[in-house]
């Protein structure tokens, strides 16, 4: 065999193995587990969303990123194809209400919807960050 024909089949074979590392390192990585996380912050709905709508860069800084516990009135509670949304309002935008959502785990859509409003409830979750006018929790589960 040539050397080019060596060198060709080394490198086959060398980006072969990097793909299969590429895959065992990135999609067999285990998800976190964001149902049994232990929340880095205790915080009221409405102290949430009042420190982004406040100051967005510290808020983000502090509470974006992290598995935050709230609690609060529900304001409502919207099913979105197979997501269910529970809503804390605090305010009343250009856009709208605003305020904190959070995107319930699948484990939770039942107990989500047989909320009514104005009833307390203690959510935790991952904060995803501010969109200009709500909070966003994703992951969220019942404390």
């Amino acid at each position: 065999m040539k050397k080019w024909q060596i060198a060709l089949i080394g490198l086959v074979l060398a980006g072969i193995a990097a793909a299969a590392a590429l895959y065992f390192l990135v999609y067999s990585k285990s998800h976190p587990d964001y149902e049994r996380a232990k929340p880095e912050y205790v915080i009221s709905a409405e102290a949430l969303y009042f420190s982004f709508a406040d100051d967005e860069v510290a808020a983000n800084s502090k509470f974006t990123g992290k598995v935050v516990a709230i609690d609060g009135q529900v304001a409502e509670v919207e099913q979105l194809d197979d997501m269910v949304v529970v809503s804390f309002v605090f305010d009343e935008g250009l856009f709208g209400r605003e305020g904190v959502r959070c995107t319930m785990l699948e484990g939770y859509h039942t107990g989500a919807l047989n909320l009514v409003h104005g009833e307390n409830v203690e959510i935790k979750g991952l904060c995803t960050g501010f969109t200009g006018s709500d909070v966003i929790l994703e992951h969220c589960s019942f404390l």
